[in-house]
């Protein structure tokens, strides 16, 4: 140990000396087995022990401790690869941090310098079981309480309580279905006990209830009490107080010795403390989403919800603050009003009197059905808004409208219910209109509602955009995730609409159609869709607002239009495709996936890697230019045969092609055909899977037909698939293949001198692996 690196390690003991009240600070080594233990591998170099210049332990937070390193030299402060321990006090912090992360949520502090005036500092943190750890903080020392604060609110530490909550309503779940409270109670109980632990008394004092009966008396009456004590309104107080009486009656909770008492203990120990250290997250809708994922049916429960980081997402785009005042006409159980306060509160900057204000004037929802209303209110006290506007009745009431349009809202977010009656349920078109009529002049609505809305170019529906149209502005369309629902059980494909009320559309205005189909959240078995590295929080959100606000317009992204009531109102219609991700990995795709289909078929008997052509051949996109597949395709329709008929043919030599993405496309072999072969054939039911059918086939319903108007070999036919299967993100179950849409597309393609380069295009092709066995 140097003199110079004492001095460096004077300024960090100096620092926090000044809070060994909260914090207790040991140099090189620790008292605290744990750490101990965990430090006795971790030498820098590879031998032996680590001793790290400071640990430091808070009194009160044993589960987050801080360690230091110090190095005197300011140009060793971090490698580049950081993975010189022993020289660089970034990469010998960061090593104590992958060891003490196995038990520890840690900070790493690098400080090198030896003065004040000019010494460096980064910090990391590293999440217990996490293997990375992530920049935070600034360049300089800060007080143990605000490094406390940062890591609580850090995405990070939001990901690890998340988890946890995830896995806690996962087991509260089970619990409540195994005390057979039925799925659309559980979310009303949840709230309940929630509410009631606000109350202090009751907090201390609910464990001395014994009898089930006593208990369940108390907790409503308490959450009664609560209710009142906020002044929410004789109607509103009768409604819900009646959704609550089910657990004075219910057998488990009000009958069976400790049921209720120990849900409440649950709840008291896991979400009590996640809604305060995470205020204004929608905790109640989490766990209703997580019932509705093990319930039996999503419509026994009556909404779907939409995803917390959507509603957030929504808020934003609504460009919420301080003085907006927001509506909501399909509230659910309120979570576009919660992530909207959580904005217009951010925005306040701790005024008391506008926040007061935003509480008690600048939120406002209705629910038609009573049980999903009480979870609104009782979703709203929890967030210490006990005096929110939400109304019990139907958004169509004109009661009701005018009561709402006395607020004056200037922000309408909605999700409204999807019709599944197409002939007798309202229109979800009805419910924007319903919103945008309510809010002031200039004010932005933003609605998630089915991508099937956006298509329409018919009927009913055409009849609901064009009057949108007359009276408001779209100003954008976001084609959303396919799964985005996936947690509530629900398979509808949507889109985000974003209006600017009571201002017709101008006729030569572009709109904004965005390509929004990767939130950054994954599926996992046992906790459904999640964000599970913070990718949305931190950079997709970004992208997604910032493309909207400054109308970028981007390949595979989005793109801007000029549109009418009649047009599709989603970016798979406009967006160019982004060509510049096409790979060679995608035409040895397609090769193998046929070469595969002919020898299964008996069509080739050996497998040889060998290219046809032995060059290397570069694919310059620069190069490409765009054609009409009308232009190079006659684009027709295929007859399409039963499967029944075929079998009653009998096995033969003819392909059966359906509109699966595998075997290229083929389903058997029968001894009949319908079609000439050597075209391409496109499945217009599912994805617009595109394959080469060199023979005579059948088919099934839902294939289309490419007819080439050049002369077509083998080798241009699997390029051009290749191609044609790029543009499969413009299709869905909700928007399909058609033959209308087909011949309204173009493809990219290699070109000489004006024309279609199809030397080039056959050559790539040869040069390929496998393409001898064509």
């Amino acid at each position: 140990m140097s003199l110079n690196e004492r001095k460096t390690e004077n300024i960090v003991r100096r620092h926090f000396d000044n809070f060994l009240q909260d914090i207790i600070v040991e140099e090189q080594s620790s008292d605290n087995p744990k750490i101990k233990k965990l430090l006795a591998t971790a030498s820098k170099s590879g031998n032996g022990g680590g001793y790290p210049e400071f640990i430091i332990q808070y009194k009160n937070n044993p589960d987050f401790i801080i360690v230091v390193e110090c190095k005197a030299d300011i140009t060793k402060h971090e490698s580049e690869n950081r993975d010189k321990y022993k020289d660089f006090s970034v990469d010998g912090a960061l090593l104590y941090s992958s060891y003490l992360a196995k038990e520890f949520d840690v900070l790493s502090i690098a400080v090198s310098g030896e003065n004040e005036e000019n010494k460096k500092i980064s910090h990391h943190l590293q999440i217990k079981g996490d293997k990375k750890a992530v920049s935070i903080f600034s360049n300089k020392l800060l007080s143990p309480e605000e490094y406390l604060n940062g890591y609580i609110k850090s995405p990070e530490k939001f990901r690890q309580d998340y988890e946890k909550l995830l896995d806690f309503s996962k087991d509260l779940n089970d619990k409540l279905h195994k005390h057979k409270i039925v799925e659309s109670d559980r979310g009303l109980l949840i709230s309940c006990i929630l509410i009631a632990l606000e109350n202090k008394t009751f907090s201390r004092s609910y464990k001395d209830y014994p009898d089930p009966k006593q208990l369940a008396d108390y907790l409503v009456t308490t959450v009664k009490n609560e209710f009142q004590n906020g002044n929410i309104g004789e109607n509103k107080l009768i409604i819900l107080t009646s959704r609550f009486e089910f657990i004075k009656t219910d057998t488990s909770l009000s009958k069976k010795d400790s049921v209720l008492r120990d849900i409440i203990t649950d709840i008291n120990e896991n979400i009590k403390d996640f809604i305060k250290t995470h205020e204004y997250f929608d905790v109640l809708a989490q766990l209703y989403i997580e019932f509705l994922r093990y319930a039996n049916s999503d419509k026994g429960l009556g909404i779907v919800l939409t995803p917390p980081h959507i509603t957030e997402f929504m808020s934003e785009l609504a460009e919420v603050n301080k003085n907006s005042v927001v509506y909501d006409n399909c509230t659910g159980t309120g979570g576009f009003l919660v992530s909207a306060m959580n904005l217009m509160i951010k925005d306040a900057k701790g005024d008391q009197e506008i926040i007061k204000s935003i509480k008690k004037n600048q939120l406002i929802g209705i629910e038609y059905q009573a049980h999903i209303f009480a979870l609104a209110c009782s979703n709203m006290f929890i967030h210490q808004d006990g005096k929110s506007n939400i109304l019990n009745g139907s958004c169509f009431d004109e009661e009701i409208l005018e009561e709402v349009k006395s607020y004056k809202p200037n922000v309408g977010l909605l999700n409204p219910p999807y019709k599944s009656d197409k002939k007798n349920d309202v229109d979800e078109y009805e419910f924007i209109i319903n919103n945008l009529d309510c809010l002031e002049q200039g004010g932005k609505c933003v609605a998630i509602i089915p991508m099937q809305s956006a298509l329409a170019q018919t009927g009913k529906v055409l009849e609901f955009k064009t009057k949108v149209l007359e009276n408001h502005t779209l100003e954008a369309v976001f084609s959303m995730p396919d799964e985005l629902f996936f947690n509530s059980k629900v398979g509808v494909v949507s889109c985000i609409m974003v209006f600017t009320a009571k201002r017709p559309h101008p006729k030569n205005k572009k709109v904004y159609f965005g390509y929004y189909k990767n939130d950054g959240f994954v599926k996992r078995k046992t906790k459904g869709r999640v964000d599970l590295h913070s990718k949305f929080e931190k950079e997709i959100k970004d992208e997604w607002i910032n493309s909207y606000m400054n109308r970028e317009e981007k390949a595979g992204f989005s793109v801007t239009r000029t549109v009418t009531s009649s047009d599709e109102w989603c970016a798979e219609a406009y967006m160019e495709t982004d060509y510049s991700k096409i790979r060679v990995e995608d035409f040895n795709k397609s090769i193998v996936t046929y070469m595969s289909f002919l020898l299964s078929s008996n069509k080739i008997k050996d497998v040889i890697y060998n290219p046809e052509i032995k060059s290397e051949i570069i694919l310059d996109i620069n190069k490409w230019k765009s054609y009409p597949l009308s232009e190079l395709f006659e684009i027709t329709g295929s007859k399409t045969t039963p499967l029944l008929e075929l079998e009653e043919c009998g096995v033969g030599e003819y392909p059966f092609v359906t509109t699966q993405a595998t075997n290229n496309g083929i389903e058997g072999f029968y001894d009949y055909k319908t079609e000439e072969g050597n075209v391409l054939a496109i499945d217009s039911a599912v994805i617009g899977y595109c394959s080469f059918q060199p023979f005579d086939f059948s088919a099934s319903d839902h294939v289309e037909k490419l007819i080439p108007k050049f002369e077509m070999d083998k080798y241009i036919a699997l390029f051009i698939t290749t191609v044609i299967n790029k543009e499969q993100y413009r299709y869905n179950y909700g928007r399909k293949a058609s033959q209308t849409r087909l011949k309204e597309r173009s493809i990219k393609l290699p070109t000489k001198d004006g024309e279609v380069d199809w030397v080039f295009i056959r050559n790539y092709i040869k040069a390929l692996p496998y393409s001898s066995v064509l």
